[in-house]
Formats: C-alpha cells, structure tokens, sequence
C-alpha cells in the first residue's frame, strides 16, 4: 500500500501521469505548475487543488503552498480564504490590445541590454528550446509548443540578469496565456511556428544588435503565418552571404 494517503483518493484528480520530483522541490513545481497554466492544462478561473499536486508529484503540502504563493506574486494564481487557489482570468480584448506591445517594448530592452555579450553558450541554450519546440511541432501538441513558445521568450528576458524585469513580463504574460494557444492554432503548418523562432537566432548571430531587437519585437503580438518562410529565407541570406 501507499504510504501516501492523498494518493490513494487521487481517482477523480485530473489525469496527468506521475511526476515525482527529486530535488529543488519548490523551484520544480512552480516551473511545473506555471507550464500547466501556460499551456491551459488549468484553465482560467479553474481551481488548483492542493491535494491533487500533492498526489501527482508525491511531496508534501508546504513546498505546494510556497509555489502557489509564488505563482499569485506572479499574476498567474489568485487565492481566496477558505477556497484555494485558482488560475487567474485572462485580459479582455482591449485590455489584451494594451498589452503587447508592453511586452514588446521589454522584450526588445532586455535583448539590447546584453546583445554585445552574447555567447555561443546563449545560442546553445536557445537552440536547446528550439529544438523541442520542434520536436512538438512534429508531433503536432499544441500545449508543449505554447510552453516551448513561453520558455523561449521567458529565457530572453532571465538573460537580462533583471529580476524586476522578468517579473513584470511574467506578469503581462500571466494576462495574456490564452494568446499562445489560440495564435498557434491558427497557423496552417505548425513548423512556421518553429521556423519563425528559429528567424530570430538567425538574425541575432548575424551581429546586428538594432536589426535583431527590430526584428524580435516586430514577431510579438500577431504573426502572420504565411509571411514566416520568407522572413526565415530572409534572415539567413545576409549571414550566407558573409
């Protein structure tokens, strides 16, 4: 038998496979639980049971409570004495209109800000998320390519070094989480989606710091789709050519 007794009354949690975590316990869920809001497995306004994240990743409540505290500080979760924590409710239209190009304007200061020191360490690590977003273009699962779409963006921003900064960004995002969704579904071949990230690498490690902050912050907000195979032939042309 289960020494855990909150797993043994799991039959009517919602069906995501067991994820035990191992070590950085309270770092790991939030990364975690912010996916699961990002990528809509939580809708908005749908409660997050303790009890249930305490079942899927086997540990205990305390690690659970800090990273839903973190995740309200963020934006994504609000709390309500005696009724838990839910995802926080998505932007209106016009709220949403607002927003983007908030996220646009930081996006592009944080690229700015460290573009001289880029290494092929960054490029590494961008290639790495990349290469997973592709990978679930392939295989066509909208809710991995949202949270690689994410993770991307998130990872331009951590590079900064500014944790006010990301914070405001998270929050933005937390508004607007539906967005990554809904825009992807809208693309008649899912690896545009991949190849329009992949654009934004290869104008940045052509070394032009004004054409790589332009070009990043005219791809946030609402892409056109058919546009994407020319601005990705486009991208790499000048670096051919050198």
């Amino acid at each position: 038998m289960s020494s855990n007794p909150v797993a043994n009354n799991s039959s009517n949690y919602k069906k995501l496979p067991v994820r035990k975590i191992i070590r950085g316990i309270r770092a790991q869920l939030i990364i975690n639980l912010r996916n699961d809001v990002l990528n809509g497995f939580y809708k908005p306004g749908e409660a997050i049971r303790q009890e249930e994240v305490v079942a899927r990743y086997q540990v205990s409540r305390t690690p659970v409570r800090e990273a839903l505290i973190h995740l309200e500080q963020e934006g994504l979760v609000v709390t309500t004495p005696n009724c838990g924590a839910r995802v926080a409710s998505q932007a209106s239209d016009a709220i949403h209109g607002l927003l983007n190009p908030i996220r646009r304007t930081i996006e592009a200061h944080a690229l700015r800000s460290y573009f001289d020191d880029l290494t092929e360490v960054d490029f590494h690590d961008w290639e790495q998320i990349l290469d997973e977003m592709k990978n679930a273009c392939v295989r066509r699962e909208m809710s991995a390519i949202a949270e690689h779409d994410v993770a991307f963006h998130r990872s331009i921003i951590e590079r900064a070094n500014e944790p006010r900064l990301v914070k405001i960004w998270q929050t933005l995002v937390s508004q607007i989480q539906c967005y990554f969704l809904q825009s992807h579904a809208e693309y008649s071949d899912l690896m545009d989606i991949y190849r329009e990230h992949k654009a934004i690498l290869g104008v940045m490690r052509q070394g032009d710091r004004d054409a790589a902050v332009n070009y990043l912050a005219d791809r946030i907000g609402d892409p056109i789709a058919e546009m994407v195979d020319q601005d990705y032939l486009s991208a790499f042309a000048g670096s051919r050519a050198k």
